[in-house]
């Protein structure tokens, strides 16, 4: 498989591997050691099967699944529903996670070159700023092979960066084994064991690689080529997850430090294991931070233009609103150390309800006789049950998080 043809599991590795898992898997490290790494191990299995049927719609119909949602749900009761969820979820959600998106990339930015220290206009950083100019250069090309391009460079750099300190700070490999192939859920666990699989499982990177597969490939023949660059970008993901998390129990598990926050582990690495293990870790909160800014306003305006029969060209008019406005919630929320608890509350009960609907979804396009011999097979709706049970799974942690 030529490097050319890889691109769309890129984009979707980018945008699952943001700062929400970088302190999602540090601090399961921190507290538990290297006993859930077999989580991570399932979440990458669990996205392999979903992501497959996303792609293998997007390719086969040609359409997104904002369009398959339009086409397929002429009630307009169900379609109203759709739509109400995507926009809270996908569009009002990304709004506001960006912001962490941001300040996951700043806090990179800082490790490597400290604070800015001027303070204007009411902001209590500029380095947001500085990521959102970046993040709208890359996307207002409205170049998708460019941005493909750019978004493997994060990726590539994300791997050397967390890789290489995982490499740095020597882990225990037999307990690192063991984590991954051994499952075991020590007390207390369970909700970490569920955030780390809800980090890698999300319902927007549906969107974003089902239309962006469509873009790339324009025939079922490609099939191929489209599950093989699925099959190498979204388990190196996984594996920059297992290594930041394996970084984290080097680091922390057992000793008497204490970690808040990804930060934390980025600073405390330079007195245990030496300068570059702390700049590297710097520039994969960096990476991981950018990458993620970009992914999710491009997978909102897929998403949002889908679904409300926009034209999905990505210098139009319309495309580009979106993905502007979602930038500029996500620079303000974080230059201004904004926390819209309210927004975060609706944006994380929209994504529980959503996540197991859109499951449910993609599995009933994937079994309508319309696929022809795309349709799923026995072993295929099997491991779609699978998926669902996940979701579901995912869903209530959502819920009883927003409503405790």
């Amino acid at each position: 498989m030529k490097l050319s043809q890889f691109g769309p599991g890129a984009l979707v590795a980018a945008a699952f591997i943001g700062p929400g898992t970088v302190v999602t898997a540090s601090l399961a490290g921190a507290n538990y050691g290297y006993a859930l790494l077999w989580a991570l191990l399932f979440s990458v299995v669990a996205c392999l099967i979903l992501q497959e049927m996303a792609l293998r719609i997007g390719i086969v119909t040609q359409r997104g699944l904002g369009e398959n949602i339009r086409a397929n749900l002429s009630h307009p009761l169900s379609r109203g529903f759709f739509i109400t969820l995507v926009f809270a979820a996908v569009v009002i959600g990304n709004s506001v996670y960006q912001g962490g998106n941001l300040s996951g990339a700043s806090m990179g930015l800082t490790g490597l070159f400290g604070a800015w220290s001027w303070q204007a206009l009411g902001l209590t950083s500029w380095w947001p700023v500085i990521v959102g100019v970046v993040a709208f250069a890359v996307l207002w090309t409205g170049n998708a092979r460019f941005i493909e391009k750019a978004l493997i460079g994060l990726v590539l750099l994300m791997s050397l960066a967390f890789i290489g300190t995982f490499v740095l700070t020597r882990p225990d490999l037999g307990a690192f084994f063991r984590g991954i192939f051994v499952p075991a859920m020590p007390t207390g666990a369970t909700l970490t064991v569920v955030a780390l699989i809800g980090t890698t499982v999300v319902p927007y990177n549906l969107f974003l690689h089902a239309s962006s597969v469509a873009k790339k490939w324009r025939s079922p023949e490609n099939l191929r080529e489209a599950r093989a660059d699925s099959l190498v970008a979204i388990p190196l993901g996984g594996l920059i997850s297992m290594a930041v998390l394996a970084t984290a129990a080097s680091a922390f598990f057992g000793s008497q430090q204490s970690m808040s926050s990804a930060a934390d582990l980025a600073v405390s690495l330079e007195p245990l294991f030496g300068v570059w293990a702390q700049y590297l870790m710097a520039i994969g909160l960096f990476a991981a931070g950018i990458s993620s800014a970009s992914t999710a306003p491009l997978a909102s305006a897929y998403a949002l233009s889908g679904i409300m029969g926009w034209s999905k060209d990505l210098k139009s008019r319309s495309f580009r609103l979106t993905w502007i406005a979602i930038l500029c919630i996500g620079v303000i929320i974080s230059s201004l150390g904004l926390e819209p608890i309210s927004v975060i509350w609706l944006a994380q009960v929209a994504n529980g309800v959503l996540l197991p609907v859109m499951v449910g979804f993609i599995w009933w396009l994937c079994n309508k006789p319309s696929l022809g011999a795309y349709k799923n097979r026995l072993w295929q709706n099997l491991l779609a049950a699978l998926v669902m049970l996940v979701s579901l799974g995912l869903s209530a942690k959502s819920l009883l998080n927003a409503f405790t």
